[in-house]
């Protein structure tokens, strides 16, 4: 179905190689054009009856799309009863992929913990944090296996869901098929008595922290502030929340403010710009 194809490639969700998508309903996996060999973020469903028509997303990103074939001019339009089936087979589709999904999280969980339990306290010599500026001090929680740092993305809960990875060359990847979604590494104290950051990465939460006293929480990915947003107004539901975001003005449609103002807008907080030397990141 080249039509689909070309939608998940419009969407910037293209497999990485040929991919088999059949008509027959079934949730497929597949690696997205441009993640790590062997991930498998990608899922599509297909149907063609009484039309033809399916959805795709990523569970990386949490994004989600729909399609429909557009139908020719002399085309007979669906029935009432043609339309419930349709219906009737998205919702069982969304509901293998939802199931899908939480099979995934879950096995992602159990190897976050597994490599956190092994990793040691992360040192202040590591070349990414000499080279960023920033200390592994206790309060940070950074640990380290091997040569990578593990920064770890938690939710509301305190719930460790998966591992950002990140290699002495500044290189960044996060465990497969863990949730990111409203997740966050959290910097300072676990209960903020004034206000609470909130910031997209590790060198910009932690020059922040340092700079002010006041705890942060990193979003990772600017996509994941306004979820992170939500989640710590729901926490703390009389805290005063900045987000400080980073303004990506060399970017079309500055992303990084963007996302700012629409998680600031979400939880009722405000949005600061910090300047910052070049290392911050």
């Amino acid at each position: 179905m080249s039509s689909m194809l070309d939608a998940m490639c419009a969407a910037g969700l293209a497999p990485g190689k040929n991919l088999d998508l059949r008509a027959d309903g079934r949730l497929v996996r597949y690696r997205v054009e441009g993640d790590k060999p062997g991930s498998r973020n990608g899922w599509a469903v297909l149907h063609d009856a009484p039309m033809c028509a399916g959805a795709f997303g990523s569970w990386k990103t949490g994004e989600t799309h729909t399609w429909c074939a557009t139908p020719s001019p002399n085309a007979r339009p669906p029935t009432p009863a043609e339309r419930a089936a349709l219906q009737r087979a998205m919702k069982a589709a969304q509901q293998a992929r939802l199931a899908e999904q939480r099979a995934v999280h879950a096995s992602a969980r159990e190897r976050a913990q597994k490599l956190w339990a092994r990793a040691r306290p992360a040192q202040d010599d590591h070349p990414y944090l000499q080279r960023k500026g920033v200390p592994a001090m206790p309060a940070i929680g950074m640990r380290q296996l091997r040569d990578a740092l593990l920064i770890p993305a938690r939710d509301a809960d305190g719930t460790l869901h998966t591992l950002q990875f990140i290699c002495p060359d500044g290189a960044k990847r996060f465990l497969t098929g863990g949730r990111i979604k409203g997740c966050y590494f959290a910097i300072g104290s676990g209960r903020p008595e004034r206000c609470l950051l909130l910031a997209e990465g590790l060198a910009t939460g932690s020059t922040l922290y340092q700079a002010t006293g006041h705890a942060v929480a990193v979003a990772f990915n600017c996509a994941n502030l306004e979820p992170v947003a939500r989640a710590l107004r729901a926490k703390f539901p009389a805290l005063r929340l900045v987000v400080c975001a980073d303004n990506d003005q060399h970017t079309p449609g500055n992303p990084g403010v963007t996302h700012a103002q629409a998680a600031a807008r979400a939880v009722g907080g405000c949005v600061v710009i910090p300047r910052f030397g070049r290392n911050a990141a």
